[in-house]
């Protein structure tokens, strides 16, 4: 048997739950400014910052929501109804968490930090190699992933992984019922039972 949160303990888990994942979001969001500022400017001065800003600001921020919406959403599953695994929709959300948390470290902080040595390049007025035309990806990919949990989140869709094996009650066989007696001289009926 799983032990459940009390009504308190859910709350703070679900407010902190929405706030790590809505800075996850607004982290995403200044990286998608940066690299497009990066990308479209002409002033070798405004790339080269705004690369160097990209490792300083975005991976390890962007790191630490991602594990604070991992540890409470886990919580939340294990402490709740929903469960880590009984809800389609709570096991995407839990992968997605993952996959993103794990390509923050090993796909996006190389890429950054390749970056971040273009913009210092660039500052100390040398030619830099490299291409910059990767940074889109993360841009696109990680908001449409969190736009995608957030949806997940909202509507709740698919329903349970597995279906329940026990059978429904029947209405009159309930234990709990307590008996009444019956006006019209058929005996006792459960409390509830159609007449």
């Amino acid at each position: 048997m799983t032990s459940r949160l009390g009504a308190r303990a859910r709350k703070g888990f679900l407010v902190a739950h929405i706030v790590s994942g809505g800075a996850w979001i607004g982290i995403d969001a200044v990286l998608g400014i940066l690299v497009v500022t990066a990308l479209v400017s002409d002033d070798a001065g405004v790339v080269a910052t705004s690369l160097q800003a990209l490792e300083l600001f975005a991976v390890w921020p962007m790191l630490l929501a991602s594990v604070l919406t991992l540890a409470t959403g886990v919580v939340l599953g294990l402490g709740t109804k929903y469960g880590l695994v009984r809800y389609w929709w709570v096991a995407a959300k839990l992968a997605v968490n993952v996959l993103m948390a794990l390509l923050i470290l090993f796909a996006l902080r190389p890429g950054l930090t390749d970056a971040a040595e273009y913009g210092r390049q660039l500052a100390a007025g040398q030619t830099p190699r490299g291409d910059l035309g990767d940074l889109l990806y993360p841009v696109i990919v990680a908001p449409s992933l969190l736009l995608f949990a957030s949806v997940l989140a909202v509507f709740k869709p698919w329903g349970r992984t597995r279906k329940e094996t026990r059978e429904p009650a029947r209405r009159n066989d309930r234990p709990d019922q307590t008996l009444r007696n019956d006006r019209r001289g058929g005996g006792a009926e459960p409390v509830g039972a159609r007449r």
